[in-house]
């Protein structure tokens, strides 16, 4: 009697005979499935095919000895496309930024530190979270078609997560930041926190759709990172720790410098889109002006905005201290030209441009990184 061992995917016929020791190693199976109607349909057919054979439908792995189990691999598998629709690289800056403001307002005021702050701190932090995974959420759903072209990892372009999936995650996300924000923070607070999701929402969803106008686009990043998360962030530590609002020298600084890097990322952000951007008729200053332009223009302006930093630190030194803001602002300065010089050498290829950008956002987290101690 013969045996026969197919795999769908990818397809491997295996005929073992009782004459031949050819019987594949356990290690090789990965698992059989059975009682299913498509293995049923194969197996009455093997044995038209084969009278004296065994049909067997079965998965194989080479070297999937000790690979999780089916169920505990599509777990794993919806984890990685949630993580990959919540865009890693801004909910690291909102995090980060949060949280550096968060320290800045405790540094400022250190006899008022208490743990019981610290739960507030979280919700507040998580609260965030959802509000920057609604935001990149909805712009997937309404953006799958151009994603295809420009971002064809994100999971909905991929396939890894379905639009109804979608909803749901983006649904939760507003439903549970806002009441985590109304109940913990205020109505001040809930009402910037609102605002932010409105300008996150306008940004997207027809009819509005304000991406296609690289004014208006800019604009609402700038706010939405810029002003409302750290000014938010600063007002809301303060009445936590029982004080009125009140600006200092370095959240005046952090707010205008990071508001006007917003709007490098804003510009730049479509430079590795212009592809997808042009085939769908979107309109931004990349489209418009050229990558190169944009490229040059978005390093134009964080030079400018390193150049005045350090030109504060000169002339306020009682502010700030200059011997970390100088020499910090002067390297990132140096970096940026030094990678705007490389993308030029690169003649701007696509993998050239994602680099660049992707070199914009370590900026973006430096400037945080170091924030609390200027």
């Amino acid at each position: 009697m013969s045996m026969l061992l197919s795999c769908s995917s990818p397809f491997s016929v295996v005929k073992i005979s009782p004459s031949t020791n050819s019987i594949p190693k356990p290690s090789s199976l990965f698992f059989f499935r059975f009682s299913t109607p498509s293995l049923h349909h194969r197996t009455t057919t093997s044995h038209r095919l084969f009278p004296n054979s065994i049909s067997i439908r079965a998965c194989t792995q080479v070297g999937a000895a000790g690979s999780e189990p089916p169920i505990a691999d599509g777990v794993s598998e919806f984890k990685d496309a949630c993580w990959r629709f919540l865009r890693p690289h801004t909910i690291r800056g909102t995090a980060l930024g949060s949280t550096a403001l968060v320290a800045r307002a405790l540094i400022e005021n250190p006899g008022l530190i208490k743990w019981s702050l610290l739960l507030k701190a979280l919700s507040g932090l998580f609260a965030l979270i959802c509000g920057n995974g609604y935001i990149v959420g909805i712009n997937q759903i309404y953006d799958i078609s151009i994603d295809k072209v420009n971002k064809p990892y994100l999971p909905i372009a991929a396939g890894d997560l379905s639009v109804q999936s979608a909803w749901l995650l983006v649904a939760f996300f507003a439903a549970a930041g806002l009441l985590v924000v109304g109940l913990n923070f205020g109505p001040f607070i809930f009402s910037l926190y609102t605002l932010g999701l409105f300008l996150g929402t306008i940004y997207s969803v027809p009819p509005f759709r304000m991406k296609r106008f690289p004014v208006a686009a800019f604009l609402i990043i700038a706010t939405v990172r810029g002003f409302l998360l750290n000014f938010g962030v600063y007002y809301a530590t303060r009445a936590a720790l029982g004080l009125a609002f009140e600006w200092s020298s370095p959240v005046v600084f952090i707010t205008t410098f990071v508001t006007l890097f917003a709007l490098v990322i804003a510009i730049t952000k479509d430079l590795p889109d212009v592809e997808g951007d042009l085939k769908y008729q979107i309109s931004t200053f990349a489209t418009k002006l050229g990558v190169r332009n944009i490229a040059f223009l978005g390093s134009g302006i964080l030079v400018v905005n390193y150049v005045v930093s350090i030109l504060a630190a000169i002339y306020r030194p009682q502010a700030f201290r200059p011997w970390l803001l100088i020499p910090a602002h002067l390297i990132f300065a140096l970096s940026l030209i030094f990678q705007a010089w490389v993308l030029e050498q690169a003649n701007y290829t696509k993998e050239a441009i994602s680099g660049f950008y992707r070199f914009i956002w370590n900026l973006f987290y430096a400037e945080y990184a170091i924030f609390p101690f200027i």
